[in-house]
């Protein structure tokens, strides 16, 4: 039975740690490779229009499984669960789909199982075995939680690494993929930001993302995806990696102190609902 998610413990050291962030393009990606998620997004996902804060909304939600407490991460599940349950329609095959596919909600919760251990894996020192069973055992519990069917979740890390590598095997690009990719080349501009200055960033913010995206990716999908990946583009990421293993140096409590506070600050507007439906009607 895993320990509850607490100070010290494995899934709160790792999840938030900000060098997972880095992994927001490759993991995003990942997930519409599902052909119902793909086609979720398509058909219910405003993204397109205003990324920037679809990203700040998902990190908020995220943050409250593991730093919210256990009555904000019963909270949050009941209502994204609540909310994906209008999302349905018809996929790029003719066939009826819903948002609550036991499948496809599975798959998008393993690629945020797996998103933190290859953040460590590429930018830190990796989990240790035991670390690596506390975590999948933590986030298990937070999959239940979400409503995850207990035969959609491998029994241990080594049964998940194998279902997680069946899935990508078994995907190909899709008409999402290539929006999202087509959106990261050409996304407006966080309203904060200049216009002068964000006409030198966009580039700036493409190249990188394609750069890590690319470089993280499983080899093989990246191939049926198309993106050229070199010899040398793998010595840069290698150097890349090496460059962000140095912040290993920084406490995990504050290499995680954003997404604790955004998890409790969440946690504390949902019991200021008032406020919190002001605050969201501004943004």
């Amino acid at each position: 039975m895993a320990p509850p998610i607490s100070r010290g413990t494995a899934a709160w050291k790792y999840f938030g740690d900000f060098r997972a962030a880095l992994l927001a393009g490759q993991v995003l990606l990942l997930q519409v490779a599902h052909p119902v998620v793909a086609a979720g997004v398509r058909d219910h996902s405003d993204y397109t229009e205003d990324p920037w804060t679809r990203l700040m909304q998902t990190g908020a939600s995220l943050s409250v499984y593991i730093y919210g407490g256990p009555a904000g991460a019963r909270y949050e599940a009941s209502r994204l669960r609540e909310l994906h349950r209008k999302f349905a329609g018809v996929d790029a095959s003719g066939r009826r789909y819903s948002a609550l596919n036991p499948e496809a909600y599975a798959w998008v919760h393993a690629t945020l199982v797996k998103v933190p251990v290859d953040a460590q894996r590429f930018f830190g020192r990796g989990l240790s075995g035991p670390e690596l069973d506390e975590y999948y055992a933590q986030m298990c519990d937070v999959g239940r939680m979400l409503g995850v069917r207990e035969r959609d979740l491998p029994p241990d890390w080594a049964a998940f690494e194998r279902y997680y590598d069946a899935m990508v095997a078994g995907f190909e690009s899709n008409g999402t993929i290539e929006t999202l990719l087509e959106t990261i080349r050409t996304v407006k501009k966080p309203g904060w930001i200049p216009g002068f200055a964000w006409k030198y960033l966009q580039r700036w913010q493409h190249t990188a993302q394609m750069f890590v995206i690319r470089g993280a990716l499983p080899a093989g999908f990246r191939d049926r995806l198309g993106l050229q990946w070199t010899a040398r583009d793998a010595v840069r990421f290698a150097r890349f990696c090496r460059v962000m293993r140095v912040f290993g140096v920084v406490p995990a409590p504050v290499r995680t102190v954003h997404m604790r506070w955004i998890g409790q600050l969440n946690v504390w507007l949902r019991a200021h609902p008032k406020l919190h439906a002001r605050l969201v009607k501004g943004s």
